[in-house]
């Protein structure tokens, strides 16, 4: 038997299988292990599929694998196939992994941890969506924390509204403005949309009240962030009387921190394959001339939609990277990309391409400016690496993400949609392409984003913000540990 001071100290990830969720947890992760500590994920079986298995390798899911020193554990997310996980809709998908991952979690803890006598489980990190684990970790006795991966600001507002802090639109009077400490004043437009009155995805109303009630959180030691306190510090205080949050970030590929690929091994994962050939596309383009257009892993755009954008791409007369990602990789469907005219039009001129190495495409010197959907890794990067955002949001937090960049951070234009599916005409994403090239305020959007991106970099450097706050966390846990001992003896 190992003596109880001997014990390796570890710490379990939980995450499912979403590329935005996984990264941010598996950078944190990377950070704990260069403290000392030994770290394992645990996901679904989904993920070893798209991203680990080998075109050799037979259909068998092994137990674990390491990636680059971080044990990663697989457990079934409730479907017995790929076929019969297609089916279903993303409400029944939760609910099953809420039914399912409890008890894969239980017996993830019992085989690699209370079994082996020289391991100590000293803490449970989940995300949002999974609040299951925060009831496992305390039917266990274990210390939990949740890495929260949207902005700081979703934090507070999901916060106000599940403890009832404060007035929000409802059914019945769905145009009250919000007014909330540390924000700017939140039109019903600018609210994330799992909690407008016309949400529709009634499983994240569900999962996110779980996790966010005060009787719930009280199972949690620590709420991170993946953020920094100098881009969000009003909305962070102003949870510090409420239950407060850690930014630890921003959790993002060290390339883009470090401003070389020197020494900057990622452990982050891409569940699809990125198109390299625009990277050389982008070595003939011109110092900061490029339009880069991405909408992420989950959107796909409407017909209308990518052809407005389309219109005044042409119609900018501007260099430009698209990456257009199908709804269906096995479905050709022609709606889902751009027509064979536009794609001749502008041979040119533009690059289409279903995936790319995203990081790589934001720092490079010919990108002038990103247009996205406002997912929060995303504009993560683009904030790293100091580039210009236009905003299109579409669900989820992206609405107050827009919001943020365009009246908090001061890094970007958001376009303006209209009151019922959020189209965006083509003259207006032609005036935001012009406004941020040569607007009034291109130059004040161009030196905050200079300015955020040294504060990313500062934040994450040895002293700063965020690095006192891992080392903070890290410490908490180590203490823990010892009192636990101390007490046993």
């Amino acid at each position: 038997m190992a003596s109880d001071d001997k014990k390796e100290l570890h710490v379990l990830l939980v995450a499912f299988s979403a590329q935005g969720h996984i990264n941010p947890l598996l950078r944190f992760g990377k950070s704990l292990l260069t403290r000392g500590l030994h770290v394992t994920l645990a996901t679904t079986g989904l993920v070893y599929d798209r991203v680990f298995k080998k075109p050799t390798d037979d259909d068998t899911v092994p137990a674990s694998i390491t990636v680059n020193g971080i044990h990663v554990v697989f457990f079934s997310d409730g479907f017995a196939s790929e076929s019969e996980r297609n089916k279903t809709t993303i409400d029944d998908f939760m609910e099953t992994i809420g039914e399912s991952g409890p008890v894969s979690l239980s017996n993830i803890i019992k085989d690699h941890f209370l079994s082996n006598s020289s391991k100590k489980l000293a803490c449970i990190i989940n995300n949002p969506f999974v609040p299951w684990v925060a009831d496992v970790a305390a039917e266990f006795q274990i210390p939990c924390a949740c890495l929260w991966i949207q902005p700081c600001a979703l934090y507070a507002i999901y916060c106000r509204f599940y403890n009832n802090l404060n007035p929000f639109p409802t059914l019945q009077n769905p145009n009250i403005q919000v007014h909330l400490p540390g924000l700017p004043l939140l039109q019903p437009q600018d609210l994330p949309s799992f909690i407008h009155p016309s949400n529709t995805f009634g499983i994240f109303q569900k999962l996110l009240s779980q996790m966010l009630q005060l009787q719930h959180m009280k199972k949690l030691k620590w709420i991170l962030a993946n953020s920094f306190y100098e881009l969000e510090k009003d909305v962070i205080d102003s949870m510090a009387e409420i239950f407060p949050i850690k930014p630890v970030g921003p959790l993002v590929p060290p390339s883009l921190l470090l401003g070389s690929d020197e020494n900057a091994d990622d452990v982050g994962i891409e569940m699809w394959k990125p198109q390299d050939s625009c990277m050389e596309w982008l070595d003939q383009k011109p110092p900061s001339s490029v339009i880069y257009i991405s909408f992420g892993s989950l959107v796909v755009l409407s017909e209308n939609q990518w052809k407005n954008i389309a219109d005044a791409l042409v119609r900018s007369k501007r260099p430009f990277l698209w990456v257009m990602k199908r709804k269906d990789e096995s479905v050709q469907d022609e709606s889902q990309i751009p027509s064979a005219s536009f794609l001749e039009e502008t041979k040119e001129q533009g690059m289409v391409v279903p995936w790319c190495p995203q990081t790589k495409v934001l720092a490079h010197d010919s990108v002038a400016c990103f247009l996205t959907h406002c997912g929060w890794n995303s504009m993560l990067e683009a904030i790293t690496v100091g580039v210009p955002m236009i905003a299109y949001p579409q669900w989820t937090d992206q609405p107050t993400n827009a919001k943020l960049i365009s009246e908090v951070f001061g890094t970007g234009i958001r376009l303006r949609q209209d009151d019922g599916e959020g189209f965006v005409a083509t003259e207006e994403v032609e005036r935001a392409i012009e406004e941020i090239f040569e607007g009034p305020r291109a130059e004040e959007i161009r030196k905050k984003a200079r300015g955020l991106k040294e504060a990313a970099r500062d934040a994450v450097a040895e002293g700063g913000s965020s690095d006192r706050n891992i080392q903070s966390f890290v410490d908490e846990i180590v203490k823990e540990n010892n009192a636990n001992l101390t007490d046993q003896r």
